[in-house]
């Protein structure tokens, strides 16, 4: 049953849309219950969420406008439909408000449990595409890509997983919008928003760091050639 009714709910969002022209493009993730590791399980809300993880390009939109910060290097690999980076919770969260601005809708960053909901894909293997990490599915260290081990690779270059998210797993770290405690089961108000958390992995990162219940804890400050991030889309 619970196969049919995600099938059913793929047929009815079948497609990537965005929400202006220089919005990012999203897909419908169907909710569910979470699974955590060291956690109670957890109710997950559907929600939208961004096709991939935002660009330079995209990011140059909200930089144009005011509303976001710019100068991140590129780290000489190029700009344009590579994901952004050295960007910090702070930029993350501001090109969200901006989104949200311009549309009208409530753009934010995802929770650590919708993003590990959304990168499992509705599967339940180590990886949406298995238990072993093989070759050419994610862009990671010693993972079989062109990029593995040596630079991000612009967003979209390998499949998507069962939900049409493409490079939830490496390429680039992805900035969430829970502040870090390490019982993911801790109320918020014991948690330091100082540190923050994020998802995913990266090109530079052994497999194991690109598993969707891998996560990291990194200063909100911080800026580094191996973070970027996503939006998720309230309905």
């Amino acid at each position: 049953m619970k196969r049919l009714a995600l099938l059913l709910w793929l047929v009815a969002f079948p497609a990537a849309a965005a929400d202006c022209p220089d919005c990012p493009e999203l897909v419908a993730i169907p909710g569910g219950t979470l699974v955590r590791d060291g956690a109670p399980p957890v109710e997950v809300a559907p929600l939208f969420m961004a096709r991939t993880e935002i660009t330079f390009d995209q990011l140059a939109v909200c930089v144009r406008a005011g509303a976001c910060r710019g100068g991140q290097s590129d780290h000489g690999w190029g700009r344009g439909s590579r994901p952004v980076i050295n960007v910090t919770h702070g930029d993350a969260e501001a090109y969200a408000a901006w989104l949200s601005g311009l549309t009208g809708k409530r753009y934010r960053l995802p929770t650590e449990d919708e993003w590990e909901w959304a990168a499992r894909g509705g599967t339940s293997t180590t990886w949406w595409w298995g238990d072993t990490v093989g070759e050419g599915h994610a862009n990671c260290r010693n993972c079989g890509t062109e990029w593995s081990g040596k630079m991000s690779a612009p967003v979209a270059s390998l499949p998507p997983n069962p939900y049409g998210l493409h490079d939830m797993a490496g390429n680039v770290w992805e900035w969430v919008a829970d502040c870090w405690h390490p019982d993911r089961a801790a109320a918020p108000h014991a948690r330091d928003c100082s540190q923050r958390i994020t998802k995913g992995g990266a090109w530079y990162y052994i497999p194991s760091q690109s598993q969707p219940t891998t996560r990291a804890r990194n200063a909100a400050g911080l800026w580094s050639y191996t973070v970027g991030f996503r939006v998720v889309r309230e309905y």
